[in-house]
C-alpha cells in the first residue's frame, strides 16, 4: 500500500484527467483579470479581496517618522537659507563701510614718499610694516598718528581721522597706540625691534 491512490488508479487502467482549458478572455498584465474571474465563481462565503493586500500594514509610527524626517529636512533647509542671507548682508554692509571709509580718507593720508623708517605692527594675526619718517614714527608711538588699512595699503592718518575711520569701519584700524598703555603692550614700538630693509628672512 505504499503506492498512492493516483498510482493505483493508473495501474487499473484509469486515464489521467485532461488539463484545464486556458481562458480565452482578454488577459491583464497585472493578473487582476484571473483573480476577478475566480472571484465571480466564488460562493457567498468568499471573502472580498483586502485593499492594498501585498503592501503590508502601515503603522502610525511609520507616518510619524516620515513626518519627523520631513520637518527636520525643512528646518535644515531654512537654516542654510538664513546663514546664506546673513553672509550676503554682512558682505553688503562691509562693501558699504569700505566705500564710506574710502570717501573719508580721500586726501587725508600722510604717507611720505621719502620715508626711511620701518614701523612693524600686528594686524590680522600677522606682522605687517609701513614706511614712515622719523617724526611720524615718534608720533605713531605716541598715539598722535595711526594706521588704517584700505585696499591693501596702510595709510598714516591723524588720531582724529583714525577715530572717524574706526566709527565707520572698525576692522580697518591697523594700528592705534594708547599713549598710556605700558610699552610691553606694543613691543614693535621699541627702536631695537626695527628690522633693516636689507635683511633677508
Amino acid at each position: 500500500m505504499s503506492d498512492s491512490l493516483k498510482d493505483q488508479l493508473l495501474g487499473l487502467g484509469f486515464k489521467p484527467s485532461p488539463a484545464p482549458a486556458k481562458p480565452t478572455g482578454p488577459r491583464r498584465g497585472d493578473g487582476q483579470g484571473a483573480r476577478a474571474a475566480a472571484g465571480k465563481g466564488a460562493g457567498k462565503g468568499a471573502r472580498p479581496p483586502a485593499a492594498g493586500r501585498g503592501r503590508g500594514p502601515r503603522h502610525d509610527g511609520d507616518i510619524d517618522l516620515a513626518k519627523a524626517y520631513a520637518i527636520r529636512a525643512q528646518r535644515e533647509k531654512d537654516e542654510r537659507i538664513r546663514i546664506e542671507r546673513e553672509k550676503q548682508e554682512a558682505a553688503r554692509l562691509r562693501r558699504e563701510a569700505q566705500a564710506k571709509l574710502a570717501a573719508l580718507l580721500e586726501g587725508k593720508a600722510l604717507n611720505a614718499a621719502d620715508a626711511e623708517h620701518v614701523r612693524h605692527f600686528e594686524y590680522g594675526g600677522k606682522i605687517k610694516r609701513v614706511h614712515v619718517t622719523a617724526d611720524q614714527l615718534r608720533a605713531l608711538n605716541a598715539g598722535e598718528l595711526g594706521l588704517v588699512q584700505l585696499n591693501g595699503r596702510y595709510l598714516v592718518v591723524t588720531a582724529a581721522v583714525l577715530a572717524e575711520a574706526e566709527a565707520v569701519f572698525p576692522a580697518a584700524v591697523a594700528l592705534k597706540v594708547d599713549p598710556d598703555a605700558p610699552a610691553a603692550d606694543d613691543p614693535y614700538a621699541d627702536p631695537k625691534y626695527q628690522i633693516p630693509d636689507d635683511l633677508s628672512w
